[in-house]
């Protein structure tokens, strides 16, 4: 009998989320366009000289950027998944960035402080769960009363704390105990002679896989592993399946004999849970110590990479390493790596518009991406280099364009955002 209720709940919300598309997306689509970004991102170093494109130092530094927010999207996902909308991920990350400084000082061991970061976000969202799911607050009135929660118990906390410790402060902690780097022995330096080497695209690739594998924090392999992990328990269990009928059609779930409440409880436990792994990743390995204002926007940046990711965990992956690798880029050598950057965007929007013209038939569209693919190759060409006031702006400017053109094909959960009682009528 259990089994047939899950197989008509898996067909009822399969058929609420099948998007019609002659397009599929599979493992085998997800590894040409990875191989044809890698030969397009070593053509472009390669006309322009800009080596930090697939640089070892620059990927490395892309995984670490990308890491807090993939976290805080993948609770996004978790959360709205159940239907349940949290804006308030950026007050989760604050507490956990508090919770990993302290519990690493507290307990001499930056495993705890993981954990406390972990316990610390997975409260905001015990705090959300109640107000949404138990009271029906308005989700957003509820997610940014989170934000300013955590904000404002952090600064309590720190001048409680914090401020009496030797190096600490009002607005700061002292030290932490820092996790050590972990390298895949013996391809370091075979790969760095390689990558010097300048060749097109075999040099390119030693760069991204020492950037990979070389000086890479334990957390930041869990958080990896977390993203297909996600994806199995969501789309390949039972209890994933069951989670998910909660954001699609709760009444149809319940009627199924599924506990709405509890679902959605655990998914937004667990959704502040990751977003505080995320902020106990800024202050016990991005940096040295817990500073007031270390998440800067990051869970709302991981909200546009879940949206971006079209409410998937590999789409969502894709938006945070974007995030990351131009935020990298501008950190380390931001004009002449950014104005690199501008011939693979005008080659990318010249792709799109003969994609739109010959397999859409969009002629209009298309004539509007050729346009601004011809503007794009004329900056760059009449360019040697980028102001720094715009390179500090490039990760949320590419953020916004990523966003505006993959509006078209987003489709939210069902049931995302829409208040659920027991019993109410379908």
């Amino acid at each position: 009998m259990t089994e047939e209720r899950d197989t008509t709940a898996e067909m009822r919300v399969e058929q609420v989320e099948r998007v019609p598309s002659k397009f599929r997306f599979t493992w085998k689509v997800l590894l040409l366009a990875l191989g044809a970004l890698v030969l397009l991102l070593s053509f472009t170093r390669f006309v322009t000289g800009a080596v930090d494109l697939t640089s070892a130092g620059a990927i490395n530094a892309t995984v670490a950027l990308a890491v807090p927010i993939g976290l805080a999207g993948l609770g996004g996902l978790w959360s709205e998944r159940a239907g349940v909308v949290n804006i308030g991920l950026e007050g989760m990350m604050i507490l956990g960035t508090w919770g990993g400084a302290w519990g690493a000082i507290q307990f001499g061991s930056p495993w705890a402080g993981v954990l406390v970061g972990l316990l610390g976000g997975a409260f905001g969202g015990l705090l959300h769960a109640v107000a949404t799911v138990s009271f029906g607050v308005d989700h957003i009135i509820s997610g940014v009363a989170i934000n300013i929660l955590g904000l404002g118990i952090t600064q309590f906390l720190s001048k409680v704390t914090f401020a009496e410790m030797k190096g600490g402060g009002d607005t700061q902690s002292p030290p932490v105990p820092k996790l050590d780097p972990v390298s895949i022995p013996g391809i370091g330096e075979p790969l760095k002679s390689l990558e010097e080497q300048r060749w097109f695209l075999l040099s390119d690739l030693a760069g991204i896989l020492r950037g990979l594998t070389t000086n890479v924090s334990l957390v930041t392999v869990l958080a990896i592993l977390l993203v297909p992990l996600t994806f199995y328990v969501l789309w390949r269990t039972a209890f994933g399946l069951r989670l998910r009928s909660c954001g699609e059609r709760p009444v149809a779930a319940e009627s199924l004999g599924v506990n709405v409440y509890t679902y959605k409880y655990v998914a937004v436990v667990v959704s502040g849970a990751l977003a505080g792994l995320g902020g106990a990743f800024l202050s016990l390995v991005a940096s040295s110590a817990y500073r007031e204002g270390q998440t800067a926007g990051r869970g709302f940046i991981g909200l546009a990479a879940m949206i971006f990711g079209n409410w998937r965990p590999g789409g969502l992956a894709a938006g945070a390493g974007l995030f990351g690798y131009t935020d990298a880029l501008q950190l380390r050598r931001g004009g002449e790596s950014v104005h690199a950057l501008l011939l693979l965007v005008a080659v990318l929007l010249a792709g799109v518009a003969v994609y739109q013209l010959v397999k859409q038939s969009r002629t209009q569209a298309a004539v509007f991406t050729g346009a601004g693919a011809v503007i794009v190759f004329a900056l760059f060409a009449l360019t040697d280099s980028i102001p720094a006031q715009f390179t500090s702006v490039t990760p949320h400017i590419t953020t916004l364009l990523v966003l505006s053109l993959a509006a078209q094909r987003l489709r939210p959960p069902a049931a995302d955002g829409v208040p659920y009682r027991k019993g109410q009528a379908k």
